[in-house]
């Protein structure tokens, strides 16, 4: 047996343990293990038990909540969240689509496994509950990225100049897919690199190379534009907030000297040839400008179908609204390429208003965490949460250029800002400023 094989097994095992006896939030840590090992499709995946991980993890995190559940409602109450409201609406939208879905049988096995994604996000809320089980999900998720990211090193790019097949439970091995999930974690990585201790620093610099040295091998233009917008947006607040810590301002522009220089190290011919493509608008096929033809052809889809196509339906009718040199030497149609006009397709203009208010909710949220932040004066975690949120930027703007409406990290990254809120907001806390406890 490999050592990855038993350093799996060894996780898996001691998770589980430790949510039953120790911590409600180790089972969500082992669902996120389980997410980005993916073990079912590693080399080493003959050499351990074949059994169903991820369905375990999330028995394992159903379970905790039942034999808990009293405790966890007190302290993470659903019904506080209208973002939660949000995305129940959301779900509702796709399983009324089932009825007008142009493939149903796609669309009801897609449903359901995002109908399961949103009771792991509503299992998940009630076991994060404390500032250390946020900060745990926050490393897994960095863990989890670096993890992928040093298996892009090693198995390198292949004769397209990408590295595939590396991906998460839910990617298929997509590249761009892949590289989307794994970008948000840079920014994070800023957060712990400012105010962690030498040793966190040290381990946060390490992490963000493999991270950052991932995207670069899988060349995707929309995570490095995910990363320039999300890093910029944090390091914004940290040049011109007011609420400054000694040293702040020099500390990010350390960061982006930091950053341009690791861009510079481990960036190559064929990364910045890629990325001179979005500048190319002229060449649709090199610079991914042609996904506009594609948006647009959402809206002549919705005149004949106003409630959306449903899961798969605007590939199916894309030969019918978009021009015959798109389909040359293929035997399926063209996806959409956009979240947003996914979204749209999908489950039309009452989905896509839904969607956009779960989006808007999300970040109200935010907003009051922030506030109420700076009344207690805890500035460390008010810079969090706007770390938090330049995650989710990140992740909607690389969302921007492919289908990932019912992404895993899409709303893992929304339930940490809803996690936060239920810490920092709706459970006591103490005044004392950088302290934060449940009373």
């Amino acid at each position: 047996m490999s050592k990855f094989a038993l350093l799996f097994l060894f996780l898996f095992v001691g998770g589980i343990f430790a949510a039953v006896f120790i911590t409600p939030v180790a089972s969500f840590l082992v669902y996120q293990l389980v997410y980005f090992v993916n073990p079912d499709i590693r080399w080493w995946a003959a050499t351990i038990p074949g059994i169903q991980y991820s369905f375990v993890a999330a028995i394992l995190m159903l379970f905790i909540l039942a034999i808990k559940y009293k405790e966890l409602s007190f302290q993470a109450p659903w019904k506080q969240q209208p973002a939660l409201k949000w995305l129940l609406a959301f779900l509702v939208m796709y399983i009324f689509m089932i009825n007008f879905a142009v493939v149903p049988s796609a669309h009801k096995t897609f449903t359901f496994d995002f109908a399961k994604l949103i009771v792991i996000i509503f299992v998940a809320y009630k076991l994060i509950n404390s500032e250390k089980a946020l900060d745990a999900c926050l490393w897994a998720y960095v863990l989890g990225a670096t993890y992928i990211g040093y298996l892009a090193y090693a198995v390198g790019r292949d004769w397209q100049g990408r590295v595939e097949g590396i991906g998460m439970v839910d990617t298929g091995g997509d590249s761009n897919m892949t590289a989307a999930a794994i970008a948000p974690a840079l920014v994070m990585l800023m957060y712990f690199a400012w105010l962690g201790n030498k040793k966190t620093k040290v381990f946060a610099v390490f992490c963000g190379a493999f991270i950052a040295n991932g995207i670069v091998l899988i060349n995707s233009r929309g995570s490095f534009l995910a990363i320039v917008v999300g890093a910029s947006f944090f390091l914004f607040f940290m040049v011109f907030s007011k609420y400054q810590r000694a040293g702040q301002r020099g500390t990010a522009m350390l960061l982006i000297m930091i950053a341009l220089a690791g861009v510079v190290y481990i960036a190559d011919d064929a990364f910045w040839t890629r990325m001179g493509t979005l500048t190319d608008v002229e060449d649709g096929s090199a610079s991914g400008s042609h996904r506009i033809e594609f948006w647009l052809a959402t809206f002549e889809v919705l005149k004949d179908h106003p409630l959306g196509v449903g899961i798969l339906g605007f590939i199916e009718l894309s030969p019918n609204y978009l021009p015959d040199h798109y389909f040359d030497n293929r035997t399926t149609g063209k996806a959409v390429h956009s979240t947003w006009f996914q979204v749209l397709g999908e489950v039309g203009w009452v989905g896509i208003l839904v969607f956009f208010c779960l989006i808007i909710s999300t970040f109200k949220t935010s907003k009051k965490t922030k506030k109420k932040l700076i009344e207690l004066k805890l500035y460390d975690c008010y810079f969090k949460v706007i770390a938090l949120e330049g995650a989710l930027i990140s992740y909607l703007v690389a969302a921007s250029f492919i289908n990932r409406s019912r992404a895993e990290i899409l709303y893992w990254l929304i339930l940490f800002i809803l996690v936060a809120f239920n810490i920092y907001v709706l459970k006591n806390v103490d005044t004392k400023p950088g302290i934060v406890r449940a009373k």
